[in-house]
């Protein structure tokens, strides 16, 4: 199965998406199709034998299309969309314009003169290029959908018009008809052309609005530079030593688009330039800033074997670095692509509102012949204009665009702000759910803590042979070297001098990682290695003599753990050789960010797989109260489990893999940006910067961006339950008022464009 997101083009309203959506999900080999109006994207799961070309040509009979490109970057979509955009604002523009320009004498010639009858004929000619000219793509689209049992907004403003053109042409075609019935004669071209002028005015501004609301996705987009700098090796030059003993005279300079960058190219990078893809320096030094990944403007110093990434701006000299991940591979493009697929995902209040919009043309169709039929009954002299007068505004007023636009222009703001904040959301639903988080749980290491940890203390049970200690030592370094765990650094950093300097290498014949427990290993001489906590220690080895001298430790346990240190026992061949005390140091807006969730009521937990005195003693200095210690990875889950089934509504928060099953478990998962890559893959947040005192300002923008929805629904379903009614006459038995049609229209533009306002009030509230 293929999933994949392409741009949709002729949708006017919430009915338009609803009707691709099923047009597409019935289409053979189509698994499943999900629309966003407001993005104007579709994301399509379809079996391979089915091409983008066959999904276009399903719609095209419809009167809709979709974009597509071969392009694996991305690039020339991206602009094809960029393209269709502009071109569709552009005749969007120049039809409300002229629109507007020729209704306005028909308006003064209507409400002024209209009892002179060569007014009326200067209405019907103006009217002409209106309708049909301008506003030519109403009845256009209209007809497709009619022929294919369809229906939307077109359909709505086709009729309306329709019908108020064709009795104001009658009326001036056949006047005595009417007259000799004693019935007046009127006409309402002004109404056509005004509803015209509107909706298209409506559309013109609801565009300028909706563009606004991907501006952190075009910022985004904005870091990755049209061309770049290549090194291209003489003929002469050794390729296959270049990172090694590069030498810039032995190639020269060419400049390529983006798009044509591969893997294993030489990429030069100058002051003031982004960093175009990911990669390796190899030549050259310079300060990186790399505030759009951590979060920090203090620049990075990047030198021969640090890695660089798309997006980032170098500040001061320049350097020369291999391209390791193009195209769609880089950090920045996956960032821009998990933004795009939130923003064009679906919160499940959408749904719901989706089903409403899809029958909602239908429902809108039967009121207008409903109040037409009633006015024709119990109408008066002016049954006949008043039924028709009804019909028209009932047909005008009832847009379901603001019901269609009412969510997804808040979820694309919303998740468009966190993206500026370095809060990576990854679809619409965890966006929608963590206002209702009462409970935050979060794992210490790397997530609190800044999981760089530094051996502090160790002791050995090794008769004090320095020779042995270093060998042990050598042998730490090669069973650490096979381990991802955060406290696996520490031994690296520490033992590297040992290891260099052994004279035997060692080789391990087996590893096997614990998660939450430690490491066993041996090596091609048989001997088997432990590395792990106390815990695990005393009940994998309980013969005596590991008893004796583990319950001789216990002041000195009780010391390090009471000072926040990781206590971890080394052990060969079932014997204690040694004990390490680590210290990771907090992170320094760890605190702060602890502080801020309980300001927002939250209920605050922190979990460790470390020891109970460790944790605690982490914990005190955070301010949290609740703490869960020597914790292993199913544990954690068990846990957040039994919360859900009190009744808590529970976030996440972790960074490594043995948090995987926890992050699976909890109802929003939020996992730190420079952690493990299952962390990332599963939660459905991701603090880019891997901040804890961001995930306050997540809530924040949950509880604002679901605040938004709320009162865009309400205006968008209080303006129909209203407007339709009025429109219809409800209120002319008690004052005589039936609505104009022309009012109606500009109430129905002012709707859409009121919804998607509200929305981009998200952009200015502070997080």
């Amino acid at each position: 199965m293929v999933n994949e997101a392409f741009p949709v083009t002729g949708m006017s309203c919430a009915a338009c998406a609803s009707s691709v959506e099923s047009i597409l999900s019935h289409t053979k080999g189509v698994q499943q199709a999900e629309v966003n109006f407001a993005t104007e994207l579709v994301w399509v799961e379809y079996e391979e034998s089915l091409s983008p070309e066959d999904l276009h040509e399903a719609l095209k009979k419809v009167g809709y299309g979709l974009l597509w490109s071969d392009d694996e970057s991305g690039d020339e979509l991206a602009e094809a969309q960029k393209k269709a955009h502009e071109e569709y604002y552009y005749q969007v523009k120049t039809r409300t314009i002229a629109s507007i320009l020729l209704s306005i004498p028909v308006i003064i010639i209507g409400m002024g003169f209209m009892d002179w009858t060569p007014g009326r004929w200067i209405s019907l000619v103006l009217s002409l290029p209106v309708l049909f000219y301008f506003g030519r793509h109403f009845y256009v689209n209209a007809w497709k959908q009619a022929r294919h049992g369809q229906s939307n907004m077109d359909t709505l403003v086709a009729l309306s018009t329709g019908i108020a053109f064709l009795f104001s042409l009658f009326n001036t075609l056949f006047p005595q008809v009417l007259l000799s019935r004693g019935y007046e004669v009127h006409v309402y071209y002004e109404a056509a052309v005004v509803i015209i002028a509107f909706v298209s005015l409506g559309k013109w501004l609801e565009e300028r609005a909706k563009s606004n609301t991907s501006t952190a996705l075009k910022k985004l987009m904005g870091l990755q530079p049209k061309n770049v700098h290549i090194w291209m090796a003489k003929d002469s030059a050794d390729r296959s030593s270049l990172s090694d003993n590069f030498d810039v005279q032995q190639g020269e300079e060419q400049v390529m688009p983006l798009k044509w960058v591969k893997e294993g190219q030489i990429i030069i990078v100058r002051p003031g330039e982004h960093v175009p893809v990911d990669g390796q320096v190899i030549f050259g030094e310079s300060y990186v800033d790399e505030s759009m990944i951590t979060g920090e403007p203090i620049g990075v110093l990047k030198k021969k074997g640090e890695r660089v990434y798309a997006g980032t701006i170098n500040q001061k000299g320049s350097f020369y670095f291999i391209a390791e991940k193009v195209g769609k591979q880089t950090y920045l493009s996956q960032i821009i692509s998990r933004v795009q697929q939130a923003q064009g995902s679906k919160a499940p209040v959408q749904k719901l509102v989706d089903r409403i919009a899809g029958v909602f043309v239908p429902f809108v169709l039967g009121i207008a012949v409903l109040s037409m039929v009633v006015w024709m009954v119990v109408g008066g002299q002016e049954m006949i204009t008043q039924a028709i007068l009804a019909a028209v505004a009932v047909l005008v007023i009832a847009c379901p665009c603001a019901l269609g636009l009412a969510t997804p222009t808040a979820i694309m703001v919303g998740i468009g702000k966190g993206a500026e904040h370095q809060i990576l959301i990854k679809d619409a639903q965890s966006l929608e759910l963590a206002h209702k988080v009462d409970t935050v749980v979060l794992d210490k290491t790397g997530t609190l803590t800044q999981g760089r940890p530094a051996l502090t203390d160790e002791k050995w049970f090794l008769d004090g042979l320095e020779k042995e200690q270093s060998s042990v030592a050598a042998i730490i370094w090669a069973i650490e070297h096979q381990s991802e765990h955060p406290l696996s650094e520490a031994f690296l950093a520490h033992y590297q001098s040992d290891y260099n300097s052994s004279e035997d290498k060692i080789v391990l014949t087996r590893f096997e990682s614990m998660t939450g427990k430690g490491v066993e290993a041996e090596d091609q001489e048989g001997n088997s290695y432990t590395l792990g906590s106390i815990s695990y220690l005393r009940d994998r080895y309980k013969n005596q003599w590991n008893a004796e001298v583990l319950s001789s430790q216990e002041d000195q346990f009780r010391q390090w753990e009471g000072q926040a240190k990781t206590v971890i026992g080394f052990i060969m061949n079932e014997e204690l050789r040694a004990l390490f005390a680590l210290a990771d140091p907090l992170k320094p807006t760890a605190k702060g960010g602890i502080d801020a969730l309980g300001r927002q009521g939250l209920r605050v937990i922190m979990l460790s797989g470390d020891s109970s005195k460790t944790a605690e003693a982490v914990a005190k200095e955070l301010g949290i109260e609740e703490v869960w210690a020597q914790m292993l990875p199913e544990q954690k889950a068990d846990k957040i489990r039994a919360l859900q089934a009190q009744g808590c509504i529970v976030a996440m928060v972790g960074d490594g893999i043995n948090d995987s099953e926890a992050l699976v478990a909890a109802d929003v998962s939020v996992a730190m940006g420079q952690g493990s890559d299952i962390a990332m893959d599963v939660a459905k947040v991701t603090l880019i910067s891997s901040d804890p005192g961001l995930l306050a300002k997540a809530f924040t923008l949950s509880h604002d961006t679901v605040r938004g929805i709320r009162q865009n629904l309400f205006w968008a379903f209080i303006y129909n339950i209203i407007g339709i009614p009025i429109a219809a006459g409800v209120l002319y038995p008690f004052n005589g008022f039936l609505l104009d049609p022309m009012i109606a229209g500009a109430a129905m533009a002012f709707s859409s464009v009121s919804v998607v306002t509200n929305s981009l009030r998200l952009k200015t509230k502070p997080l």
